[in-house]
């Protein structure tokens, strides 16, 4: 057997990966429940949890109750002010970015796990959640109650129990009827309602909250009575453009966004606008692009969607499928499969650091069935998450 000293490189460098392999499984066979404890707390509340804390939760594994341990870590107050902030604050802006100020979007999502307020209604609620105490009052025009907000959160002494719920409709230029969850809140508007033709809240919302881009969906088959007429039927004179692309986004995004139709972020006021009965100037940008295009009437709103190719993403057959204003249609897309499974994949993602992929797929499947059958409780699949993700570490 040769020594050492006559082994090539490359057989050492592989005789040291295996050592570390060993060594590695080694170190996860002797992982017990405390370990497995300390991984779910770093996972779901993204800080060490107290002795206290991990003793119970230790125990909780021990006995087979992995959720209630995943239960306990969320009780963390970090779970709500860095968790769930990080997790929504990317829906919240164009850029997707996650290093944006608290707002009254981000706020929103936390209130609702906070509370098990059944998730579906993030796209139709009456609903906003806001600081108590000392803080500048919310305010229509500015974010300046969020951002002082965000500066309590990082106060030792605050407790999630400080965040309030309130009708959105009593603080926005909004009926109640017109309220449509985080689609209505202010960061919302300013993001997707500002300028533009509105456009922009379908396509991020889609984004957002079914997982889903244009892209994704686009369907030239569908009937293109409802494009508008700021969009061009020859772009750069060839109207083959139109046939086999454009048409297979507008053609169902645009009977979609008609909901949207009185709705404005007024940037002189820096607040959201509704104009009941009235469509907003916007939807009649460019109408001489092609002045026999679709001229919106008002903000009733039909899913196209629903025959085709696109009723892979589970349209709920129990509605319409029609409707007017943002609120209907915001339970037309929440009621779907594709709004089930997009919060599970987000949810697992953030907790497993990872996408779900073939071999997680009858556990995703068991977890999208389980959101909808719980009433859509998302704290319950942050949990199911940390449970399954940290089994066998």
């Amino acid at each position: 057997m040769p020594g050492l000293r006559t082994l090539s490189y490359g057989t050492l460098w592989r005789l040291f990966l295996v050592t570390a392999v060993c060594v590695n499984l080694a170190s996860v066979a002797l992982a017990g429940p405390r370990e497995r404890a300390q991984r779910i707390h770093d996972r779901l509340a993204g800080v060490p949890p107290t002795k206290e804390v991990l003793d119970q939760m230790e125990d909780l594994i021990s006995n087979g109750q992995v959720r209630q341990a995943a239960e306990l870590a969320m009780q963390n107050k970090h779970f709500y002010t860095v968790t769930l902030k990080n997790f929504a604050a990317p829906w919240t802006n164009r850029d997707q970015n996650v290093f944006v100020t608290l707002n009254d979007y981000i706020a929103l999502v936390i209130g609702m796990v906070r509370d098990n307020v059944p998730f579906d209604q993030i796209l139709y609620a009456d609903l906003l959640y806001v600081g108590s105490g000392s803080l500048p009052p919310p305010s229509p025009a500015n974010n300046d109650h969020f951002e002082a907000l965000e500066r309590r959160m990082a106060a030792p002494d605050f407790s999630v129990a400080e965040l309030q719920p309130i009708p959105q409709s009593s603080v926005y230029p909004l009926p109640a009827a017109a309220t449509a969850g985080a689609m209505t809140t202010r960061a919302a508007a300013e993001a997707f309602f500002i300028a533009g033709t509105n456009r922009a809240m379908f396509r991020f919302t889609m984004l957002n909250h079914l997982c889903t881009d244009l892209e994704q969906v686009l369907d030239t088959s569908v009937i293109p009575d409802r494009i508008r007429q700021d969009v061009s039927r020859s772009p750069g004179g060839d109207s083959r453009v139109f046939m086999n692309n454009c048409i297979g986004c507008h053609a169902g995004m645009d009977p979609m966004a008609q909901a949207f139709a009185y709705y404005n972020f007024n940037e002189a006021t820096g607040s959201i606008e509704y104009t009941d009965g009235v469509v907003q100037p916007k939807y009649f940008n460019n109408d001489e692009t092609f002045p026999d295009g679709f001229v919106t009437p008002n903000d009733s709103w039909d899913n196209y969607w629903r025959e085709g190719q696109n009723a892979v993403l589970g349209w709920d057959t129990t509605l319409p499928g029609s409707g007017a204003g943002a609120k209907s249609l915001g339970q037309e897309l929440a009621r779907s499969q594709a709004f089930a499974q997009c919060q599970v994949k987000k949810v697992f993602k953030a907790v497993c650091l990872r996408e779900p992929d073939a071999d997680d797929q009858t556990q995703f499947d068991a977890m999208v069935a389980s959101f909808r059958s719980s009433n859509y409780n998302l704290r319950n699949t942050f949990a199911e998450s940390a449970e399954y993700c940290t089994a066998g570490l």
